[in-house]
């Protein structure tokens, strides 16, 4: 059984030397081992730094983020396998389809408990009937680990819940792993960055993952395109705060950030239409441009707690309409629950999917004793009179994941809640969205096929 020590005082790897090199990267441990009751590194209380924040709300600035040359830094799904990529690529292409796991908000600063669970039910999709179905990676929304993106906690929080999870992990950063406590002298996304952004390393384990087999992950920047077979996935840095979520200066509001990030969105839309690129085309953001809006009758200012980003969203409608190409679904975390709208705009329906409740809390979206909320339900506040948002479905008491599939015509989300256990395969919500026409359609089974891993 392997050792699950983790170093009491994590350091820097040297990145000259990156001494404990691999040969090639490395996902899962050699055999399953049971889930741990505790932490190995205890979380200590955040109160003292919570409270300097909270005294600051309103004046705290996004933080600057580690930019790159490349206009569109590019991640293709083959290179994050190593040797094995071409033939596994392949093998997604003859299936017809590809499957991939996402959710956000994971880590826990209490036990590993909840994680463990999603973590769990999320490996089991890896014993299936027909080799079509099983996921090629999973992509987290933010949030890896709490409170402050302590490289300290990466073990417990990270590494430790998926040391069953079979294939790579990929990743942006949300609030919590950009925000720095007050207290500790460390530089934003640092954490994040040597666990994530490896591209050009040799395959090499970091510090924090103790003994463990993942190796770091190799994007080349907090911001980029993963391509893979049948899907691109734009995934941005909505920064450092609580809310809103920010990617840009917007327009010198935020002189402390750089435009990269617009740059880079409107880099990746046009070469998938220089392309003609006909797969799916997801962009993935911490922050959720929509949550759902409380009523005043429920007694609480935002019983949600995280609210909607729609400056984020008007940067990145610009950056569509520059280069006449839209996502299929736009993917996020911040709120701890699950919640799906539909946005009717210029004759398309695009999901907007929250997907926060990966295993740090679940928190409800309405208080003790008031009504629930019924969907779906228009959700006026967050039209200019061009569009229509439709809030569909949610969750707001169990923690869960989403499974994605898209083959070549369609691309189907589903939500699967931790509680209905690691057996079940049928999703509590789902929806299907027709990659030519942008509609919302009825999803059509793919027919098996055979040889994919």
């Amino acid at each position: 059984m392997p050792s699950h020590k983790h170093p009491e005082k994590p350091h820097k790897p040297d990145q000259g030397g990156l001494a404990d090199q691999t040969n090639g990267p490395q996902f899962n441990q050699p055999a399953p081992t049971p889930d741990p009751t505790k932490f190995t590194v205890k979380h200590g209380s955040d109160k003292q730094a919570y409270n300097i924040l909270d005294s600051e709300r309103g004046k705290l600035k996004p933080r600057p983020f580690p930019t790159v040359d490349a206009a569109e830094p590019v991640l293709d799904l083959a290179s994050a396998y190593g040797s094995k990529g071409s033939n596994i690529v392949s093998q997604i292409q003859a299936a017809g389809q590809i499957v991939f796991h996402a959710v956000g908000d994971t880590g826990n600063t209490k036990g590993p408990r909840d994680q463990n669970m999603v973590a769990d039910k999320m490996v089991a999709d890896y014993d299936e009937r027909h080799p079509q179905n099983v996921p090629s990676f999973f992509y987290h929304l933010g949030d890896v680990v709490y409170s402050f993106g302590e490289s300290r906690y990466y073990y417990d929080q990270f590494y430790e819940p998926y040391r069953d999870y079979p294939a790579p992990i990929f990743a942006i950063p949300g609030n919590h792993d950009g925000m720095v406590s007050p207290l500790a002298d460390a530089q934003s996304l640092a954490a994040f960055v040597e666990n994530f952004c490896q591209a050009g390393q040799p395959a090499h384990r970091t510090p924090e993952a103790g003994e463990l087999a993942r190796t770091a992950q190799v994007q080349p920047a907090v911001y980029y395109t993963l391509d893979a077979p049948y899907v691109k996935i734009l995934g941005v840095y909505s920064n450092c705060l609580e809310d809103p979520g920010v990617i840009s200066s917007q327009g010198g509001t935020y002189p402390e950030l750089s435009d990269a990030q617009l740059a880079f969105l409107k880099a990746a839309l046009a070469r998938a239409k220089a392309q003609h690129y006909a797969g799916a085309i997801l962009i993935a953001v911490h922050h959720p441009p929509y949550v759902a809006q409380i009523p005043e009758a429920s007694g609480k200012e935002n019983a949600g707690r995280h609210g909607g980003s729609l400056a984020m969203l008007k940067d990145i409608d610009d950056c569509c309409s520059a280069a006449g190409v839209w996502p299929h679904a736009i993917l996020s975390g911040h709120a701890h629950n699950y919640q799906r709208f539909t946005r009717q705009k210029d004759g398309r329906e695009t999901p907007f999917i929250v997907c926060g409740n990966g295993g740090h809390a679940v928190v409800p979206l309405t208080g003790k004793g008031t009504l629930a909320l019924r969907t779906p339900g228009v959700e006026n506040g967050y039209s200019d009179g061009s569009d229509k948002v439709v809030f569909e479905n949610y969750d707001d008491r169990d923690f869960g994941y989403l499974r994605l599939v898209v083959n070549r015509t369609q691309l189907r989300i589903e939500y699967h809640p931790a509680a209905d256990g690691a057996h079940s395969k049928t999703p509590d919500d789902f929806v299907t969205v027709d990659l030519k026409s942008h509609k919302l359609v009825h999803y059509q089974v793919a027919a098996a096929a055979a040889g994919h891993r």
